[in-house]
């Protein structure tokens, strides 16, 4: 899936050039590119599909050279993610009815890839054999506000996989610390396995309305009248998320614990945890960034030629964020408010600066 627009990466992450195609880390490729060989390592070339804005098409096909015109999926209008994965799974359906999805973000960050695709291929095998529904879940290592939560229960798994009991929404401080001393709850990481036959299952009961509409494209896919069909389809089908519309429903919803060095990247503070730190706990990302006094800071910039000067005197948990055009500075225990900012100044100054 790589079709967001990162707001609460803004300003470095745009409208008309989001996350997933930064490079963020600074390794030289981008956290789509990332993903993409990620997989590679385990999956056929062929078998990868990318699901993004039809803006986006010529920024994958840039990036990823390799790929078959057919495998990148072009959106007309976001209608959220079970609407991406209804196009997608509809489209390998035609291809293969027994054939297993992996449905992943593009932008998340794994440092532990073999034990990730151990994972996957573990999820696989069950997927192939029961008619259920996983999620990989992350242990949480501290009680973070920003993700959701997957409750299990503690009956014997199957193998390393357990059924969900609950799911909970972004929840308060003191709910977080609540479900970390509990140890029955994870991360929701958004990254899924499934058969196609339980995904058409699983949206015909939940999500009927979205069933109907993506089961009439099936004649059209890889065909010249796919882009027409699904650009009506979106016009009718309404936004929401798998989480919402069918993983929160459906009893059939299996986790598996993992722990494989993951990030969503979905903030500036993520970013910021996931660096590396000087004795003052202090992170820089571009040239010529000196601190004095300051802790807990970082300072990003994406500038190439280093000519200008950051200096941070005195000053405590702050981010640092440099573009050409815009300079934000933010309280890095608020930064959950960057996608209001975002918000708020693509209403201010329309497209300029969003």
């Amino acid at each position: 899936m790589a079709g967001g627009v990162g707001s609460r990466f803004w300003p470095g992450s745009r409208t008309h050039f989001p996350k997933q195609f930064l490079d963020i880390l600074g390794t030289g490729k981008s956290l789509l590119q990332q993903t993409y060989n990620r997989f590679l390592k385990r999956f056929l070339p062929e078998n990868i599909y990318i699901v993004t804005n039809e803006a986006y098409i010529q920024l994958v096909k840039d990036q990823l050279p390799g790929i078959g015109e057919q495998q990148i999926l072009g959106e007309p209008i976001a209608k959220n993610t079970a609407a991406c994965i209804a196009y997608a799974c509809g489209k390998i359906n035609k291809i293969n009815t027994h054939a297993v999805c992996i449905v992943a973000p593009s932008d998340h960050l794994i440092l532990d890839e073999p034990n990730f695709l151990d994972k996957v291929e573990m999820a696989i095998n069950f997927a192939r054999t029961n008619p259920s529904l996983v999620t990989l879940g992350i242990r949480p290592s501290r009680p973070d506000t920003g993700y959701g939560y997957i409750q299990f229960h503690n009956e014997v798994p199957e193998g390393d996989i357990f059924k969900v009991k609950t799911f909970t929404e972004k929840p308060s401080l003191d709910l977080a610390q609540t479900f970390v001393e509990s140890g029955d709850f994870l991360w929701n990481a958004g990254i899924f396995v499934w058969s196609i036959s339980s995904i058409k299952a699983a949206f015909k009961e939940h999500l009927p309305e979205q069933f109907t509409l993506f089961k009439d494209a099936h004649d059209a896919y890889f065909t010249p009248d796919e882009y027409q069909t699904i650009k009506d389809i979106y016009e009718q089908t309404r936004s929401i998320s798998i989480d919402y519309g069918i993983m929160e429903k459906a009893n059939n919803v299996y986790v598996m614990p993992s722990e494989f060095g993951w990030s969503d990247l979905g903030t500036w503070t993520s970013l910021y945890e996931i660096s590396n730190k000087d004795e003052n706990e202090n992170v820089s990302t571009g040239k010529n960034i000196l601190f004095y006094n300051s802790s807990g800071c970082m300072v990003h910039t994406a500038q190439q030629k280093g000519n200008k000067l950051f200096v941070l005197n005195s000053v405590k948990d702050l981010i640092v964020v440099d573009t050409p055009d815009v300079l934000m500075i933010c309280d890095k225990n608020k930064e959950q408010e960057v996608k209001e900012v975002a918000t708020d100044i693509k209403i201010k100054f329309n497209e300029k600066y969003s």
